[in-house]
């Protein structure tokens, strides 16, 4: 549905995306991550039209946002992170005029923008202006525009900034269901947002894609890389250092403790993903240190996030 070809955008000497390389499934939501800089929304940009990469493709629906852009935009509704709402309008006019610009026919509105409406629940604030609403239903509303005239596409850049926890959940729910009709790309700096919503994850770090996956494949991927081990040992912190000190495949050792009396817990790691199960075994046996619990520790989508681009700044 959407095809990414060795895109790649320049100002001047600045690099801003370099020869990015994607495709996104008909019915897929995937995110796209980054931190602040990555290049997210100069991609979104570009795919929807907004500014010319300086080489590369972008293919709606097999149409070519460039050499045909009326076909292209006519498949792709977007809702930037700053939603382009008229304050002084009310929802419902706003609403109308932009099925006018989607040239959305006369006889098919009523039934689409009330749809359309309903799902992202707006219904009952259809005859307020929206410089009255909250922050959380100017997004809704936001959302409803870029839905008119049912696009197969829709591009969403930071759907839930500044929302409440509340109006958080409410915005994930929306976007779930858009995914039975629409293929959906969003970017968020949320985890647990991304985790929720999103079938699979592309991750953009200066320009240049890192990882894309499933949540759980790159999990899986990089706490194999790693090879750290959680563990809970029947020792204090002194005991279980002492015992450990001689074992130099275990590089990484990170002790606190436990909430059971007698007992610490432990995260260990060997050399380049090295498994070191059998060697945290000998060393606590050596010691007389019985080990209660031992599991191999699967990363959560924000601590690959946080290995992949070396960013501490997700919300």
């Amino acid at each position: 549905m959407i095809e990414v070809k060795n895109l790649t955008k320049q100002y001047g000497t600045h690099t801003a995306i370099s020869d990015l390389n994607f495709t996104v499934n008909a019915g897929e939501i995937v995110g796209f991550l980054g931190p602040n800089g990555a290049g997210k929304t100069t991609t979104m940009n570009i795919m929807t039209g907004f500014i010319a990469a300086t080489r590369g493709d972008v293919a709606i629906d097999g149409q070519d946002i460039i050499a045909e852009p009326e076909k292209a935009k006519q498949q792709i509704g977007y809702m930037p992170d700053t939603p382009p709402v008229y304050g002084d309008m009310r929802v419902d006019e706003y609403l109308g005029f932009v099925a006018d610009i989607k040239k959305v026919p006369r006889g098919d509105r009523k039934h689409m923008l009330h749809q359309i409406k309903a799902q992202v629940q707006i219904l009952d604030v259809s005859r307020r202006l929206i410089k009255n609403l909250s922050r959380g239903y100017r997004q809704r509303v936001g959302l409803a525009q870029a839905m008119v005239g049912n696009p197969r596409v829709i591009i969403m850049d930071e759907p839930t900034i500044g929302l409440d926890p509340k109006q958080i959940i409410e915005m994930r729910d929306v976007v779930k269901s858009l995914g039975k009709k629409h293929t959906v790309m969003l970017s968020s700096h949320i985890m647990q947002e991304v985790s929720a919503v999103c079938d699979r994850v592309i991750i953009i770090n200066r320009g240049n894609i890192v990882a894309q996956g499933t949540p759980k494949e790159l999990s899986a991927s990089l706490t194999k890389a790693e090879g750290m081990n959680q563990l809970r040992v029947k020792a204090t912190s002194e005991a279980a250092r002492a015992a450990l000190k001689d074992f130099t495949v275990i590089r990484h050792v990170e002790i606190s403790a436990s909430d059971e009396p007698g007992t610490v817990d432990l995260q260990l790691a060997g050399e380049s993903g090295a498994d070191i199960r059998e060697a945290i075994f000998r060393a606590f046996a050596k010691h007389n240190l019985p080990i209660l619990s031992m599991r191999s520790m699967d990363l959560s989508l924000e601590e690959v996030f946080l290995k992949l681009t070396g960013d501490r700044r997700t919300s």
